[in-house]
């Protein structure tokens, strides 16, 4: 075997990254040292992998066919050591995890000291996506996903259900007055998502005993932005307690219409292959997930 597992591996971090810059950075290593790895395999292959402007890198065909059986090699390297690592209950190797970024933010970020003490051999690698994804596509090993699962391939393991509430800050309350009604919300700034619109049925009645639908004043993408906007006193918003019950516990948030609202909890589920090759270190990741989200503000 001419080519080297560590030439491959920039060759394809190259690829992933869409820079040799990002490449090193990704890979703890140098510009140069992954130019230079690059040049030496294509010396060895006798090719042209990547074509070069200032611009962008751009894959040849030959190229294109060695990087399917590149990531093959290494993918199977990868499983080698994790099944080694398994034998000795050390799950190791790269974990890839995507999350909306509120629950990455509330969740996973303060959870991961305590796991990567419990679990050093694991590299994890923490994506932020507000809409569901191709695990295959993205080369994901395991997503969170909040709400209904739609029927899929995909192994889902239930973590636990969160509750949503309807909110404001006190300054927007002394501002403009809290609503008394479902029906005094027509007079506030409602805010809401601007997709899916399924997002927009908050958990009060609606003109049919069904959930009430709004449209709202200022539509945006994120729920972690929508956080944001109420803790300034922008207006009324909906959202799910694993992301705000430290900002009502504060005070920050105060939870509206109570006596009116409907016990709508929204399930949380990981979602993945199955693949032996990566199993150890998802059974790690999700089981000290799960062992946290016990308790307030989780329902099980």
């Amino acid at each position: 075997m001419k080519t080297t597992l560590d030439e491959m591996q920039a060759f394809i971090a190259v690829i992933d990254s869409g820079s040799i810059t990002a490449a090193a950075e990704t890979l703890g290593q140098t510009t140069s040292g992954v130019s230079r790895a690059l040049g030496r395999l294509e010396e060895k292959l006798g090719t042209t992998l990547l074509t070069r402007t200032t611009r962008r890198l751009q894959l040849t065909e030959e190229g294109d066919a060695f990087l399917g059986q590149a990531r093959a090699i290494v993918a199977s390297v990868e499983a080698a050591e994790e099944q080694i690592a398994a034998r000795r209950d050390r799950p190791a190797g790269r974990l890839r995890v995507d999350a909306a970024m509120p629950f990455v933010l509330h969740v996973i970020a303060p959870l991961v000291a305590g796991y990567r003490a419990r679990y050093p051999d694991v590299a994890l690698e923490l994506n932020s996506s507000e809409r569901y994804i191709d695990l295959l596509e993205r080369r994901t090993d395991v997503a969170i996903r909040i709400g209904p699962l739609a029927d899929s391939t995909l192994h889902a393991r239930p973590l636990a259900h969160s509750r949503l509430r309807v909110m404001a800050s006190p300054a927007y309350l002394q501002q403009h007055g809290t609503p008394a009604s479902v029906a005094d919300l027509r007079g506030h700034t409602l805010l809401g998502f601007n997709e899916p619109d399924s997002l927009n049925h908050w958990p009060l009645p609606g003109d049919t005993d069904a959930l009430l639908h709004v449209r709202p004043a200022l539509a945006v993408s994120s729920g972690e932005t929508l956080r944001a906007l109420a803790l300034a006193g922008v207006g009324i918003v909906c959202l799910s307690d694993f992301m705000t019950h430290r900002d009502r516990e504060a005070g920050h948030l105060v939870q509206l219409l109570p006596a009116l609202t409907v016990d709508v909890r929204q399930p949380i589920h990981a979602v993945y292959y199955r693949n032996t090759a990566v199993s150890a270190r998802i059974s790690s990741f999700l089981d000290h997930l799960a062992a946290a989200m016990v308790g307030p503000p989780y329902i099980r």
